[in-house]
C-alpha cells in the first residue's frame, strides 16, 4: 500500500513536468533547430543541421544565424511586431477597464446570483472560437445586421465600413479575451473583505480614494494575471486579424503564417517565432523580478 502511494505521488508530481517537456520544450527545441537551419527546395524546405558529404563521408554542420540577421535587418518584420504589441496593449487595457467592474460585481453578488453570472461568463467557451469570431464578421459586414438596423432607423443612409480594419480587430479581440480577464480578477476579488471599504469610509476616505488606495492594490495580483492571460496570446493572434482585419496593418501572427505556408520559408518563420518569444519573455522576467522586489520591500 505504501509503495502504491509513493508511485501515485511520483506520477502526480511528474505529470506537469512531463506535460511541459512534451508539449512545450520539445516543440520549442524543434522550432529553435529549424530557425538555425539553411533554406532549400524540398520537403521539408530546409537542410538538416547535421549531414554527411556524399563524396568524402565527412560530417557537415548546416547552422546559420542568417535568418535572425535577416529579420532584424528588415523593418517590415519589426513593424508587424510593433503592430501586434499595440493591438495587445490596447485590447488588454480595454478588457481591464470593462472586466474589472464586471468581476467586482460578480464577486460581491449573492451566491446564487454569482453562480448564474459565472455560468453566463463561461457559456461562450462552449462555442467554437472560430464560429464566435466569424459571427462578428457577419454582424459587421456591409449587408450585416448592424448596418441594416442603423439604416432602418434612419441613423445612416449607406452602409458603414465596419469590417476589415484595425478597430474591428480590437473589437473581436476584446470580445474573445474578455472572460480571460474577468475570471482571474474574480478569483482575487471574491476573497476581498468588504470591511476594508467600511473602515476606509470611517477614516474619511472617499469612494475614488478608497478604490485606488485599498481595493486596487489588494487586487493587483488578479490584474497582473488577467493582463498576462490577454496580452501574451494576443501578440501572436492570427485568426481574428485574418477574419476581421484588413490590409491597413500587418500583424506578427499573420507574418509568421505567410512565411510558413505562402513563402514556405520555414527557417525564417521559425526565427520570427523564436524572436517573438524572446521579446515577450524578457519584459515578463523583468516585471516579475521588479514585482517580487516590491512585495519583499512591503513585507
Amino acid at each position: 500500500m505504501i509503495s502504491i502511494l509513493k508511485n501515485f505521488k511520483f506520477w502526480f508530481v511528474f505529470t506537469p513536468y512531463f506535460w511541459l517537456v512534451a508539449f512545450f520544450f520539445i516543440p520549442l527545441a524543434i522550432i529553435m533547430k529549424i530557425s538555425l537551419s539553411v533554406s532549400e527546395w524540398g520537403m521539408p524546405p530546409y537542410k538538416d543541421i547535421l549531414t554527411t558529404d556524399e563524396v568524402t563521408g565527412n560530417f557537415i554542420i548546416n547552422i546559420t544565424s542568417g535568418n535572425y540577421a535577416f529579420i532584424f535587418s528588415d523593418f517590415f518584420y519589426l513593424q508587424s511586431y510593433l503592430n501586434s504589441l499595440s493591438l495587445a496593449f490596447t485590447s488588454t487595457l480595454i478588457c481591464l477597464i470593462i472586466g474589472y467592474p464586471i468581476a467586482f460585481y460578480v464577486a460581491k453578488s449573492k451566491p446564487k446570483t454569482r453562480n448564474l453570472l459565472l455560468i453566463l461568463l463561461i457559456i461562450p467557451f462552449w462555442t467554437s472560437f472560430l464560429l464566435r469570431v466569424y459571427a462578428w464578421k457577419v454582424l459587421l459586414q456591409g449587408n450585416g445586421i448592424l448596418n441594416m438596423i442603423l439604416m432602418k432607423f434612419g441613423i445612416i443612409t449607406e452602409p458603414l465600413s465596419l469590417l476589415h480594419n484595425h478597430y474591428a480587430v480590437i473589437l473581436g479581440v476584446v470580445y474573445t479575451y474578455l472572460p480571460f480577464m474577468i475570471l482571474p480578477l474574480y478569483g482575487y476579488l471574491v476573497k476581498f473583505d468588504l470591511r476594508f471599504i467600511d473602515a476606509a469610509h470611517d477614516l474619511g476616505s472617499r469612494n475614488i480614494n478608497t478604490f485606488f488606495k485599498v481595493i486596487l492594490p489588494l487586487s493587483l495580483p488578479g490584474i497582473i494575471a488577467g493582463c498576462m492571460l490577454v496580452f501574451i496570446p494576443v501578440v501572436g493572434e492570427f485568426v481574428i486579424p485574418e477574419l476581421l482585419g484588413g490590409s491597413d496593418k500587418l500583424y506578427f501572427g499573420k507574418i509568421i503564417w505567410n512565411e510558413f505556408f505562402v513563402n514556405r520559408d520555414w527557417p525564417v518563420a521559425s526565427a520570427l517565432a523564436m524572436s517573438g518569444i524572446l521579446f515577450l519573455i524578457i519584459p515578463i522576467v523583468i516585471f516579475q523580478i521588479s514585482y517580487s522586489k516590491y512585495n519583499f520591500k512591503n513585507e
